[in-house]
């Protein structure tokens, strides 16, 4: 059974190619791939997510609330509408990262957003679903962007705590939102960068923050949704945001 309410710190890092190479050197001694990586190689990750007609809650994100809140439908990879994906209310409060989830088809959900008709009826977990009916109806939300990308995942050995996750041809795009077209977009980072998050509700492990030592890597506060949407408002209006 897939979990469904994670509590974590999630701390993000922008790398290098030579940073990330210097990591994949040493990460086997330490961690454990993730069972979707199969034979190392990443898998990808698409995300469909939730804002108003006026992108409140992105602008809201980006201010740096002490508290913030968004919804968002994942699947991993292009699915059909009968196959699973999540539906996930993800919150951060002083710090701490609150992500619930539930499965659902992507049909379910598609006609969820078309209706507004709670699925709580019809999932397995009917709590979670009555809180994102919750702030889904609260704010009027809708599918607004849609957020690709490649993920390579790891578990430290013996502590299942700390998870490392490495991404990268993040791809994004306003139109053609849904979950069953293929992955396209325009691309949000440079190219040979990477967006690592580490993620514990402990301490991070030492050798971890030896290897962000040495190579003088320091936390970033970039945000894949925040980031895309100061791209779009670029767009629209070149020189502000």
């Amino acid at each position: 059974m897939a979990i469904e309410v994670f509590n974590r710190r999630e701390i993000k890092y922008l790398l290098t190619q030579e940073d990330k190479e210097a990591l994949l050197s040493i990460i086997d001694q330490y961690m454990e791939r993730d069972a979707y990586n199969f034979e190392g190689k990443p898998y990808t990750i698409c995300n469909l997510y939730l804002d108003t007609t006026a992108d409140e809650l992105i602008i809201k994100s980006l201010e740096k609330p002490v508290y913030k809140e968004k919804i968002r439908l994942r699947s991993y990879g292009t699915v059909t509408p009968e196959q699973k994906v999540y539906l996930e209310s993800k919150k951060k409060f002083d710090g701490v990262v609150y992500k619930r989830r539930t499965e659902c088809t992507l049909q379910q959900a598609y006609d969820y957003f078309a209706s507004e008709d709670s699925l709580s009826d019809k999932i397995s977990n009917s709590q979670v679903m009555k809180e994102i009916d919750f702030i889904v109806n609260y704010y009027k939300l809708q599918p607004r962007v849609f957020i690709s990308y490649d993920r390579l995942a790891y578990f430290e050995k013996n502590n299942s705590d700390f998870r490392l996750t490495i991404d990268n041809n993040i791809q994004t795009r306003r139109t053609d939102l849904r979950l069953d077209l293929p992955v396209s977009g325009t691309q949000l980072l440079e190219n040979n960068q990477y967006l690592m998050e580490a993620k514990a509700f402990k301490a991070f492990p030492l050798w971890f923050v030896k290897f962000l030592s040495e190579r003088k890597i320091y936390s970033t506060s970039f945000s894949k949704y925040g980031a895309e949407y100061n791209q779009f408002k670029e767009k629209q209006n070149p020189g502000k945001i």
